[in-house]
């Protein structure tokens, strides 16, 4: 009779059983729909009512003392990626150096975009 001996050196290896997969429930398919609904519904309710705030902040309506505070935060922005390519056009246009002040000159003459973000703590 012949006997095998395993190595206590080489490894053994278990490979997972596959468990299958559960079934998704209709019930957890309708909470999906209906949280999208509600999200989108109380993001529209919130954008109505910073729109209402921000016009009345705007007509310079006062705050009701308290823990919270409303603001509007104005930035104003020139959009200015376009530099180098008209500092190249101006030194083309105006000889070599006379780029930069070109680029003064239609920066001084662009008026920046103004953006008023409604800020609530």
């Amino acid at each position: 009779m012949a006997t095998q001996t395993v190595s206590q050196h080489s490894p053994v290896v278990q490979f997972p059983q596959s468990v299958p997969a559960a079934e998704i429930r209709q019930e957890k398919l309708e909470l999906i729909l209906l949280l999208r609904n509600e999200s989108k519904r109380i993001d529209e309710q919130l954008k109505s009512v910073e729109s209402e705030v921000r016009a009345a902040l705007e007509a310079k309506a006062p705050v009701e003392p308290g823990v919270h505070v409303a603001s509007l935060k104005e930035s104003l922005r020139r959009n200015v990626a376009w530099r180098e390519v008209a500092e190249r056009l101006g030194d083309r246009l105006y000889g070599d150096g006379k780029g930069e002040p070109y680029c003064e000159k239609v920066l001084a003459s662009t008026k920046p975009a103004r953006t008023v973000s409604l800020i609530v703590s």
